[in-house]
């Protein structure tokens, strides 16, 4: 069984920064896993993928440059560092894992089979 569970939002001014973790139990070092986003009344949107060890990334243009994910198989985390952050970045944030193998990561969430509960991230003008 898989259990993600986010933490590390809160309020930050627009241009602060904020590091989100993922911990994860389970076999998630198996699993690529993604970062995704959800403003109110908006869709989820996809943020960012990583690849089972790390050395893979993809980015969401929107993200591109200013967040950086990473991930320890070791202690089972994945962070995501992000800086320069924006009031249009306001949104609950959430991890994923995709179990299922490819040869590239995937944003759509349908691949994605677990989720943690999310975490607030509110930034001020």
């Amino acid at each position: 069984q898989v259990q993600l569970v986010e933490s590390g939002g809160g309020l930050v001014q627009a241009g602060g920064s904020l590091r989100l973790s993922c911990a994860a139990s389970g076999r998630t070092y198996r699993y690529s896993m993604a970062w995704f986003r959800q403003a109110p009344g908006k869709d989820r949107e996809f943020i960012v993928g990583i690849s089972i060890d790390g050395t893979k990334t993809y980015y969401a243009d929107s993200v591109k440059g200013r967040f950086t994910v990473s991930r320890d198989n070791t202690k089972m985390t994945m962070y995501l560092q992000m800086n320069s952050l924006k009031p249009e970045d306001t949104a609950v944030y959430y991890c994923a894992a995709d179990p299922k193998w490819s040869a590239v990561l995937r944003s759509d969430r349908k691949y994605y089979d677990y989720w943690g509960q999310g975490t607030q991230v509110t930034v001020s003008s």
